[in-house]
């Protein structure tokens, strides 16, 4: 699997993320909200991979109950079910107190009047904590305000076969993608396939926008009106796709991978370099270990603006129709402490969302998955940096124009701009729909 959240392809409505300062950390803390004993609080939580952290959270939660007085009924929900039925709720009336929510799903529901704005709560939390992280308060700020508390982050991380890549005196991750390159090309030869990055028609294919990002192209303008994907920068970018496939440094039949090939792939031990979650190192924990203890993970490389490693962060929310905010919020500053946290990120596979927590132990780099988080995290952007989150940057993305630009370019050997000017096209053609 690729990860568990409800990505952009499920979300075609996604709004912009605002660019609004932030408000000064040093605001006074809140006054305690008022917990009223006895009264109900339904808590939807985000159902992950681990049991263990699904536990945590499920117990937490009741523990705070029962020393508050708060009856906490707590519903564990599959995070790729989360968008039907908060949308069966909103129909018909019967959205819970609190719940965790996808930034895209936070976006679009902030956008409709459907959370509480959480301004406050948001900065007495980052002032109690350090701060919040330098990209998850970029990508918190929805429309100037902010309407969740963010939890957790994942993302697409560079996985790589440490094991393979030390022996040929590679100890570090490339720095830029392409070092990546000139690390495949001397750390491994045919029938080894070093990079398992997917070109495909696929949310791991679109993996390649960040890339091409790196190299200063862009899906639109600065104002997320207008396709800007013709550019030197995309040709640039272009050039290094094609000679590296020309090297045959992809694997063969990369550019038809669905989700679940760049897993494969390295499950099956293939190739050397993947752009993907935590997924696959979890797997390989339990079904590989041999692997597991070969592989490591850090943010994307650099191109030649810089790294572009999109992040993807959780949020607590509490709907308008909350019967019960004040104990939610209260709520919410509880999950935010260390003696939580650090229990909780042990077992979920999230990086840190506040400063303070990058000094928790489950963090000092023993874990290699949630060091590779950290890493992510610290070095990482907001999602869709440098361009405009907005629903034509979801759309273009949903409809896959990057990957079908560079199979054009790779399988029918079209030049730069050939496939280019079909994609400027393609994108002005979906940005005009939201004009």
């Amino acid at each position: 699997m690729s990860g568990t959240r409800w990505t952009r392809r499920n979300i075609l409505g996604a709004t912009a993320v605002g660019t609004v300062e932030v408000v000064a950390a040093g605001r006074r803390a809140l006054a305690a909200p008022a917990i009223v004993k006895g009264s109900p609080l339904t808590y939807w939580g985000g159902l992950i991979f681990s049991e263990k952290a699904n536990r945590t959270l499920s117990g937490s939660i009741n523990a705070w109950g029962a020393q508050t007085g708060v009856r906490t009924e707590v519903v564990m929900v599959n995070q790729n079910d989360t968008v039907q039925k908060v949308s069966a709720a909103i129909a018909s009336g019967t959205m819970p107190d609190a719940l965790d929510v996808s930034l895209d799903l936070l976006i679009v529901l902030a956008r409709q009047g459907v959370f509480l704005p959480l301004d406050d709560l948001y900065v007495s939390i980052g002032a109690q904590n350090g701060g919040w992280m330098a990209p998850v308060d970029k990508a918190s700020l929805i429309n100037g305000g902010r309407f969740g508390i963010p939890f957790g982050v994942s993302g697409n991380m560079l996985i790589r076969r440490n094991d393979v890549l030390a022996k040929a005196g590679f100890a570090k991750p490339p720095a830029t993608w392409v070092e990546l390159v000139a690390q495949a090309e001397k750390a491994v030869k045919p029938p080894f396939f070093p990079m398992g990055l997917t070109l495909g028609n696929c949310g791991d294919g679109n993996t390649q926008i960040s890339v091409l990002q790196s190299y200063g192209g862009r899906i639109a303008d600065d104002a997320g009106k207008k396709a800007a994907i013709k550019s030197d920068a995309t040709r640039t970018y272009l050039a290094w796709v094609k000679d590296a496939y020309d090297k045959k440094l992809f694997p063969p039949g990369v550019t038809t991978w669905d989700g679940a090939g760049d897993n494969n792939a390295y499950a099956a031990g293939t190739v050397a370099f993947v752009a993907n979650t935590g997924s696959i190192g979890i797997a390989a924990r339990n079904d590989d270990p041999e692997l597991y203890k070969g592989t490591l993970y850090s943010a994307l490389p650099a191109g030649p603006l810089g790294v572009v490693s999109p992040i993807a962060p959780q949020f607590r929310v509490i709907p308008k129709t909350s019967r019960n905010p004040d104990a939610a919020r209260a709520l919410f500053e509880h999950l935010a402490r260390p003696d939580y946290t650090a229990s909780y990120y042990a077992n979920a596979i999230y990086g840190p969302v506040l400063q303070n927590e990058t000094k928790l132990a489950v963090f000092d780099g023993k874990d290699p998955i949630l060091a590779g988080l950290l890493d992510l995290v610290q070095r990482g952007t907001a999602p869709a940096y440098p361009d405009v989150f907005n629903a034509a940057y979801a759309d273009a993305y949903n409809n896959f124009v990057i990957p079908k630009m560079i199979q054009r370019v790779v399988v029918d050997r079209w030049d730069a701009d050939r496939a280019m000017d079909e994609a400027q096209g393609r994108i002005q053609a979906i940005y005009d729909k939201y004009a």
